[in-house]
């Protein structure tokens, strides 16, 4: 494993003489090498990775601690496919992790529109295809004594968020926010999938960063969700990516079926899962495995999604 991440293993205290020009894309620090009362400093901007024990006292400062069922490989093509969105990324989530969620939205924001005007998404948004025509997604709204429904209903597209969809779940939880009468918001879907995150064939439609971000203040439903997260419950099946994940892990309460599987692939686009997802998911499962998910765009399945805290239970 170190042979294979060679070029980019240095010893911690490297870290600090390293000129501005010789930062790589990419650092990976074995944790077994280094000494356990090493004083931590400021980290170099870009992702730096460890792989060896979590107990030692570096390790709760790392970007991320390698661990089954991620592989040093997998997870450093991924990086040095998109360096400079890996590098936003971690850089993101250190910032935010000391921000209130509604300020770290916004830090998210940001980010996202900065990553949409670059070379590597630009470079993804050149290479993808045609994307194919959906019906616009439905999202149905029912309400029984004191519990508000709301099942997303694009089967055929497996449920990607549409802007139809957006902005229905956008007005669905304003509504839920406004009326406290209203106590538990159960959050569902139909189809083989919760859902595949933001319909692809938008993505580029917007072509100004600055007005794609003050799309995302007025329309993204997670601005809405943070007002009421407690209240939220959600049921998952099949799929879960994308911007259907970033929402979902706002929820108090998550569940899953045990086929269902959890995907973060923005990296692999140039971006940054931008719909919440930096913030819900860095909340709900920590920074580290957040950053894990986001920088390999490797799948998990319930069973780790419920080791790790991002489902509650497996419900069958």
């Amino acid at each position: 494993m170190l042979m294979l991440c060679a070029p980019f293993v240095l010893q911690f205290s490297r870290l600090r003489t390293l000129d501005r020009t010789e930062i790589p894309p990419l650092i990976v620090l074995d944790l077994d090498a280094e000494p356990r009362d090493i004083c931590v400093g400021e980290l170099p901007p870009c992702p730096v990775i460890g792989i060896g024990p979590r107990d030692h006292p570096l390790a709760s400062h790392l970007d991320v601690i390698v661990e089954s069922p991620f592989s040093i490989g997998q997870l450093i093509d991924s990086i040095l496919a998109n360096p400079f969105s890996a590098t936003i990324c971690v850089q993101l989530l250190r910032l935010i992790a000391h921000l209130p969620v509604r300020e770290a939205l916004v830090a998210e924001s940001l980010a996202m529109s900065t990553l949409q005007g670059g070379a590597e998404h630009h470079a993804w948004l050149a290479a993808r295809g045609e994307a194919p025509e959906w019906p616009p997604g439905q999202l149905q709204m029912s309400r029984e004594n004191n519990v508000l429904h709301l099942v997303i209903d694009r089967p055929a597209a497996w449920n990607a968020i549409d802007v139809s969809l957006r902005d229905g779940l956008r007005e669905a939880f304003d509504l839920a926010v406004l009326d406290d009468s209203i106590a538990r918001i159960e959050l569902s879907a139909v189809g083989r999938a919760f859902g595949t995150g933001a319909e692809l064939g938008e993505f580029g439609t917007t072509t100004d960063p600055v007005a794609a971000h003050g799309i995302r203040l007025q329309t993204l439903p997670a601005h809405a969700i943070v007002a009421c997260p407690a209240r939220l419950h959600v049921s998952v099946q099949g799929l879960c990516m994308g911007s259907s994940l970033e929402l979902a892990a706002f929820a108090d309460r998550m569940t899953a079926r045990s086929s269902a599987i959890f995907h973060l692939p923005e990296l692999k686009m140039g971006l940054i899962p931008g719909a919440g997802g930096c913030v819900s998911l860095s909340r709900r499962i920590g920074r580290q495995r957040a950053a894990l998910l986001m920088l390999s765009g490797r799948r998990i399945g319930a069973r780790t999604a419920l080791d790790w805290g991002l489902v509650d239970a497996i419900i069958d």
